[in-house]
């Protein structure tokens, strides 16, 4: 049984490579490589074991939630993707909203500066309403 066990554990993660077992007075060693001295046996690596009805069912039922989850991932990103794209549109509007309140500001600010003495109490209030307007809106 030990013997068997080397062979795995030297023979699994060199599966395409060779075991030699040499002998050397008595003495048993395994190695990838041919013996120096003594007898050498070329051991065949060992081969897999029968595919189990019950493994195969779990591996088929747990690759069937893989595929189902990756889905659902996928559809949360995209999700997550237009809701990111929603946002940054409504924050692109609002901060033109804001760009064109902040013009309104300053020209109705102008045009008060301007203004002739009849129409300036005009002015003033439609250049402090802009004001209020922007305030309201952008802060």
């Amino acid at each position: 049984m030990k013997t068997w066990l080397l062979v795995l554990f030297f023979a699994a993660p060199l599966a395409h490579a060779q075991v030699h077992k040499c002998t050397v007075d008595g003495k048993v060693t395994y190695s990838e490589h041919p013996c120096q001295h003594g007898t050498a046996v070329v051991l065949p690596p060992p081969q897999a074991p029968a595919a189990d009805p019950v493994t195969k069912k779990d591996l088929a039922r747990m690759q069937k939630e893989s595929a189902l989850l990756q889905k659902e991932r996928t559809a949360r990103d995209n999700l997550q993707r237009r809701e990111d794209a929603r946002l940054d549109r409504l924050a692109a509007a609002r901060r033109q909203k804001c760009s064109k309140l902040q013009l309104d500001v300053r020209w109705a600010a102008e045009d008060a500066r301007r203004a002739a003495p009849q129409s300036a109490e005009a002015a003033k209030l439609k250049a402090r309403r802009a004001g209020e307007r922007y305030a309201a809106e952008c802060g």
